[in-house]
């Protein structure tokens, strides 16, 4: 059976110091300070070590063989967003990390799909980067679940929404720039506790602030499973019941009616919630994600999945039908002949 991970995170191996380059803020680069491992420094301030595998295609496709997993759909990791630099420098980034994606997945048409960031900041150079990715051939993008704290419902994002939805362009909603996560750090409550919560602000400001009403046609993963939405998607529909007059001053459509609209990947760590989610969402709007190569993610790719005794046509659909669905590709583009 054909299986395709939605959520993986890519960074190229070699990258300028943008700091230096721009002259001001805390960009990532790499610091390749022994074999097989490099460093992502903050500016001056060290954010964490990665290994070979978030840069090296073969390493990742041999790490992929051993879960009988053929295709990676690859976005870069969202501290490389930088939605708070200035809007052309975060374009020239973009650019940098986009080129690098299509030149992998020309060069592995078999194993690799690419996800392109754009410069959310900037309304006008967010569709300019959104349409040179589809010139490239790129399906989709990959953006924050805020931009710089300002929810998904913002007028000012519409344009660009509604520009992928006339290209075409799948968009996958990533959490970053964790809400509270200051006030937070102890016991890793920013990725335990923020991520989820982010996801349902994402979903949240979208359905209420009518995007999805007003795009139907936009096709939207949120990863994660959907954060915390779906368990709490009672509360969230009571609360638009009994106070419409806070939750439904834009949009006067249940929430629940959107179950199903939109895609969320199958990250949830338990059998009992995945059948939850897959009662109320359905497995065609669900898809295999891991997060690969982070350790928070799913490390054995849908493994829990094969051993549900879930019926083989709703196993086809998370592994690989709802992915093309939800990109728009054709799984013979994909099959080994």
């Amino acid at each position: 059976m054909l299986k395709i991970d939605m959520h993986t995170h890519i960074i190229p191996e070699k990258m300028p110091n943008w700091t230096e380059k721009f002259g001001y803020g805390d960009f990532i680069y790499l610091q390749h300070h022994r074999p097989g491992y490099a460093k992502m420094m903050k500016g001056n301030q060290f954010f964490r070590e990665i290994e070979e595998n978030c840069w090296d295609p073969e390493v990742r496709i041999k790490d992929y063989e051993k879960f009988n997993t053929q295709v990676q759909v690859v976005c870069t990791i969202p501290v490389m967003f930088s939605y708070w630099a200035k809007a052309h420098d975060c374009l020239d980034l973009s650019m940098f990390l986009n080129d690098h994606i299509h030149e992998l997945a020309v060069q592995y048409p078999k194993h690799y799909i690419g996800l392109a960031t754009i410069p959310m900041q900037d309304t006008e150079l967010a569709i300019q980067e959104l349409e040179r990715c589809k010139e490239l051939g790129i399906p989709g993008i990959q953006i924050g679940s805020n931009i710089n704290d300002e929810n998904l419902s913002e007028d000012r994002f519409f344009p660009i929404f509604e520009a992928c939805q006339e290209l075409d362009m799948a968009v996958m909603v990533h959490p970053w720039n964790m809400m509270g996560m200051k006030h937070m750090t102890k016991y890793w409550l920013p990725w335990l506790v923020g991520m989820p919560a982010e996801t349902s602000r994402a979903i949240c400001s979208m359905i209420f602030g009518g995007v999805f009403e007003r795009l139907p046609d936009l096709r939207v993963n949120f990863v994660h499973a959907g954060g915390s939405f779906l368990a709490t998607v009672g509360r969230v529909e009571h609360g638009f019941n009994c106070r419409p007059d806070l939750v439904a001053i834009d949009n006067p459509v249940n929430p629940r009616e959107y179950l199903g609209k939109f895609w969320v990947d199958c990250i949830t760590h338990d059998p009992e919630i995945m059948k939850y989610i897959l009662k109320i969402q359905g497995s065609k709007k669900i898809t295999l994600g891991s997060d690969y190569p982070f350790p928070l993610g799913d490390l054995e790719i849908g493994k829990f999945i094969e051993e549900m005794d879930l019926d083989c046509s709703v196993v086809e659909d998370i592994f690989c039908n709802s992915t093309l669905d939800w990109l728009k590709l054709d799984k013979k583009d994909y099959l080994n002949e």
